[in-house]
């Protein structure tokens, strides 16, 4: 027997607990079901070598959790998810950026908690044979079938390092269990991560509410943050999400919060996952820039696909 996948136990539980939410849950879960029945929209222009050699800090938007950051000579996916659908019962709206059969190597992989539109077994299967290292929460690696590359499990402020690439588990606040039979005990299974390398410093935010002590601490520990890739939905219904998900304005606070230099937003536009009318996300998040005084010089939205270079390596 199929069991639910997290997002459709927290609805099915929202309806029992609060039934005024019903309406908006019943509207997540019938835009899902629309969703199964319709095909992705294609990315055009796919970047079939993604590695940049004039880069030292670049990164790619595959979509929902799912980036590429590259930093100097490493490359790092976080949550990848390839796969068309995530818990065989949320569609993609739109098809991954990034073909993983382009990918030649992949030096590290991150898992930020064990929901299935974060932790993806049929995507990492894909990449098996060129991935160095799988790192995930605490707790998480029951979660991991037995691939052929190491799985590193970090709790909070851990860290593990190959080839000079660091990799740093950080605190944020959302849930990790995978199914709702889990939750008593995946208490600590979900985290950011903060990535080293060459002196480059990237923060990877997963899923998380805002928790400006946790940013602040993570700041603490890591004062030079170059690039920060935060989540900027579900953004309705608030009731229901504001405890594990920040909005657009609480991403900008959050972004201040880390000291970062520039942000991408992430998480938005890819799977249904909340009742944000197509383009909310973004249209609240250009708002708050505004409201908040942030320019578009820090803050990088990136469509599907797109890659963007942050820092150019020197020439000749």
């Amino acid at each position: 027997m199929l069991r639910p996948r997290l997002p459709l136990a927290l609805a099915l539980a929202a309806l029992l607990a609060a039934p005024s939410l019903s309406c908006r849950v019943g509207t997540i879960l019938a835009r899902n079901g629309e969703a199964l029945f319709s095909t992705p929209a294609p990315v055009a222009h796919k970047i079939t070598h993604p590695y940049r050699p004039d880069a030292r800090l670049a990164v790619l938007w595959i979509g929902h959790a799912s980036a590429l950051v590259q930093i100097d000579d490493k490359l790092v996916l976080t949550d990848p998810v390839f796969t068309e659908t995530v818990g065989q019962l949320s569609r993609r709206l739109v098809e991954p950026g990034l073909d993983p059969a382009v990918l030649e190597r992949v030096d590290a992989a991150l898992v930020s908690h064990m929901h299935f539109d974060h932790l993806s077994t049929g995507s990492l299967a894909m990449i098996e044979h060129k991935l160095g290292f799988l790192v995930v929460p605490q707790k998480g690696t029951v979660c991991v079938p037995d691939y052929a590359f190491e799985t590193v499990e970090l709790a909070t402020w851990a860290s593990v390092e190959r080839g000079g690439l660091r990799i740093t588990a950080v605190p944020v606040q959302h849930t990790g269990f995978r199914w709702v039979i889990d939750a008593a005990w995946m208490d600590t299974s979900f985290t950011g991560y903060v990535i080293e390398y060459h002196g480059l410093t990237v923060y990877f935010g997963g899923d998380t509410a805002y928790a400006r002590d946790r940013f602040v601490a993570t700041r603490a520990r890591f004062p030079a943050i170059d690039l920060a890739l935060l989540p900027i939905a579900p953004v309705n219904p608030r009731s229901l999400m504001e405890s594990t998900h920040v909005d657009p304005r609480e991403a900008l606070f959050a972004f201040r919060d880390l000291g970062a230099r520039w942000m991408v937003p992430i998480h938005f536009g890819t799977f249904v996952n909340s009742v944000d009318p197509p383009g909310e996300p973004l249209r609240v998040l250009a708002a708050e820039m505004a409201a908040q005084g942030v320019g578009a010089d820090r803050v990088h939205v990136l469509a599907h696909g797109e890659q963007r270079v942050f820092l150019q390596r020197p020439g000749p």
